[in-house]
């Protein structure tokens, strides 16, 4: 909602004030379909060359996240606190039955507690590659810190690939108007022998160009590119919290120790209360 808030904002501030300045949006509304298809198609083309059809479909996947927000609430932090509390400590206690929790996550009834968490395949690859790993003597906390910090970089790569196309492509906005803008003028100067109010209209049009570059880039492109750099970075926290947790595992400190040390490293506004994870976890032994 804060999204369309914002977007309906945009457009009733700029518009709104150029019509009560005296402007008249005739001359816009007849000459936008036009310049809309020389920038629009030129940037759309531009981003078509630039990316593959992989990386396509995933910024316009993402694009929905500037309106639906961050993937994890602080409820799911809560609940990824939980479910590695569980395994660690059952880890601890019996080894062999850990393994099948591990080894099909799907059908574990650990995992089946946090829906979410489980439909997430990369939050529970992390945890199920991890702790396989420790099943198997590869228990260097350096190592395995080194390991995941490399593949949560990675992640973080791969996901921040939406926000940089839509900032290459914000950028190039500005310039895509000015094209346009120089062919409105090259119209102009065909119809140099026509009066002046007729030249006005037709110097008035090629600037349009200009204005619709300049506003598509940093009214509308440019802050979505920033929204989703904000949300890709907010949802990163979830994925470092599994490797803080394990890593303090393979350091042997005691369970609680290592979900006290994930609570910790957990964004301020996400964190949830000592009391509330208490609770929670109080909740999870009942069941």
């Amino acid at each position: 909602m804060v999204g369309i808030a914002g977007i309906l904002c945009i457009f009733v501030m700029v518009f709104g004030g150029y019509l009560l300045a005296g402007g008249k949006m005739a001359i816009i509304m007849k000459t936008l379909p036009y310049e809309m298809t020389m920038i629009g198609g030129a940037a759309v083309g531009a981003f078509l060359v630039g990316n593959s059809m992989a990386e396509v479909k995933h910024t316009l996947k993402d694009v929905a996240k500037v309106f639906k927000g961050p993937k994890w609430a602080p409820g799911d932090y809560r609940d990824l606190l939980c479910l590695l509390y569980e395994l660690v400590r059952l880890g601890r206690q019996n080894a062999v039955a850990l393994e099948e929790h591990i080894e099909t996550p799907e059908e574990s009834d650990i995992f089946g507690a946090y829906p979410k968490i489980t439909a997430d395949r990369e939050a529970v690859a992390m945890i199920c590659d991890t702790l396989r790993a420790v099943s198997m003597n590869y228990d260097d906390p350096h190592q395995v810190e080194e390991v995941l910090g490399a593949r949560l970089e990675e992640n973080h790569h791969h996901a921040m690939h939406s926000s940089h196309a839509l900032q290459s492509m914000a950028d190039s906005l500005p310039a895509l108007g000015i094209v346009a803008a120089v062919l409105g003028v090259i119209k102009t100067m065909g119809s140099i022998d026509q009066p002046p109010e007729v030249l006005g209209k037709l110097i008035g049009g090629a600037l349009v160009g200009t204005f619709l570059g300049v506003f598509l880039a940093y009214g509308i492109v440019g802050p979505f590119a920033l929204r989703l750099k904000a949300i890709c970075e907010q949802d990163a926290h979830f994925y470092a919290l599994i490797q803080d947790v394990l890593v303090a595992n393979l350091h042997n400190h005691a369970t609680n120790i290592c979900i006290e040390v994930g609570r910790q490293s957990t964004p301020t506004h996400m964190r949830p209360s000592y009391a509330e994870l208490e609770e929670a976890l109080k909740a999870r032994k009942a069941a």
